[in-house]
């Protein structure tokens, strides 16, 4: 982190940003020893017959017919159910706990018992229309890419974000609650990335009533939250500017409050415009930790045609989403994505602590040497995507692969032909990788890539 700087961690809300996800975003098989296979996990509660088109897919105990548009791979679908935010202890479950407990705390209704009610084990696979219509992002946007999002089928996803469940809450008859869960996004391979990550989403609406409850004199009686009026960058069409600015301090009220209690009372915040599809105005909320401005979460006043859709029409609200590995990250100290997902003892016993508000600074596992290889190949010339070649190298090395940078794009001046070389770092979390182990898996690489996306291999 360089002093003064800003540094952004995946697990927010964003949307167009490198994985296409923000303008204001978040952050395979294992091998053991030998040879790095592909196989499904055997934890995981989910299977695959018949190959992926063509045949079914079965998550969590329900099956789904694939198609043409299916990208979900045995490594991905092994992470499915771990619920690594339901498991007591973990340092994932810890951050959801505390941000439960400052909302159960902070805001209870007349009779004592907590405002918000939590949603933390919802099932990850959701409709495309409740990903992306439901929260009016547009046909073509690019997140809706098969490169971006993991697709089940042509109707069905593992979630990309926790909004998914956004407008059937509401619809249900609720005004405010919290959702935590696991969503899953294609993108880079680094520390700070992973496809698997956890959110926690959170929505409040308001009545006339609720709204204007505290605000005094003599015009009180006469506010109201809609007008037919033009949409500006401070204001939605539909919405009064007294409605928007009441229910704007009371988000910013309330995240200040959260992050306080997060970071303590003495930490610094600062608020950064931005654009969501969902929400109007938006924000990113930036916290000042060890010198360097931290973007910790996304959030906005919701779009009145999301509340509309969902039965909500007499009502204006907010909603927030962050992620809860950004904040454990920044929290606790810990160095890499990777590492919620291990089973190491070493790590875990960290984390078991009496009070979910003890401070924890995580100490290092020894960290074992890593093994960087290199590979070139001429790209297709009727189209690839970078984010498709990560994946390809996280179903075949999972959690092996540590990072995967562009070490160089050169472009034939003679033949107009495109190269990419790519190193990637190896590394086990819990074991010394010999040369020999790295060299198999990283042919099996070269190999997939030239038959999987038709590029031609220059090694």
């Amino acid at each position: 982190m360089s002093v003064g700087g800003r540094v952004s961690f995946p697990g927010a809300w964003r949307w167009n940003t490198r994985s296409r996800w923000g303008a204001c975003r978040q952050w395979g098989a294992r091998g053991t020893g030998g040879a790095v296979t592909a196989a499904w996990p055997a934890r995981a509660r989910c299977s695959e017959r018949d190959g992926p088109r063509g045949g079914t897919v079965a998550v969590l105990g329900r099956s789904y017919d694939t198609d043409d548009v299916t990208n979900v791979t045995p490594h991905i679908l092994g992470l499915v159910g771990r619920q690594l935010h339901n498991q007591e202890h973990h340092p994932l479950w810890l951050i959801k706990e505390r941000i439960k407990d400052f909302f159960y705390k902070s805001f209870t209704n007349r009779r004592g018992n907590p405002l918000f009610s939590v949603y933390d084990a919802l099932p990850p696979v959701v409709t495309l229309e409740q990903n992306f219509d439901s929260l009016l992002v547009p046909p073509g946007h690019p997140s809706r890419r098969r490169s971006d999002s993991y697709y089940v089928s042509g109707r069905h996803m593992l979630r990309a974000h926790t909004s998914a469940h956004q407008r059937d809450l509401v619809r249900s008859g609720l005004n405010a609650f919290l959702v935590a869960g696991d969503v899953y996004r294609r993108d880079a391979v680094d520390s700070t990335h992973y496809p698997a990550f956890h959110q926690l989403e959170g929505v409040r609406l308001f009545d006339r009533h609720s709204l204007f409850a505290e605000v005094q004199g003599s015009g009180a009686e006469g506010l109201r939250l809609f007008e037919s009026g033009a949409r500006t960058p401070l204001k939605q069409e539909t919405h009064t500017m007294e409605a928007v600015k009441l229910t704007e301090f009371n988000l910013k009220e309330t995240l200040q409050g959260l992050m306080g209690y997060l970071f303590g009372e003495g930490v610094q915040w600062r608020w950064v415009d931005c654009t969501f599809p969902f929400t109007h105005p938006s924000f990113e909320m930036e916290v000042l930790h060890h010198g360097s401005w931290l973007e910790v979460l996304g959030c906005g006043v919701m779009e009145q045609r999301i509340l509309d859709g969902a039965g909500a029409a007499d009502r204006v609200g907010w909603a927030f989403g962050v992620g809860l590995e950004r904040l454990a990250m920044v929290l606790y100290g810990i160095p890499d994505i990777r590492l919620f997902w291990s089973s190491d003892e070493h790590f875990l016993r960290q984390f078991r602590i009496d009070s979910i508000h003890t401070p924890i600074h995580f100490q290092a596992v020894s960290k074992y040497p890593p093994l960087v290889n290199d590979v070139s190949f001429w790209l297709p010339p009727d189209g690839y995507e970078e984010n498709d070649f990560h994946e390809l190298v996280r179903s075949l090395a999972g959690d092996l692969v540590e990072s995967i940078t562009l070490a160089d794009d050169y472009v034939d001046k003679t033949t107009g032909r495109r190269s990419h070389c790519y190193r990637i770092t190896y590394r086990h979390m819990e074991k010394t990788l010999t040369q020999q182990e790295v060299a198999v898996l990283h042919e099996r690489v070269g190999r997939a890539a030239q038959t999987q996306l038709r590029v031609i291999g220059r090694f």
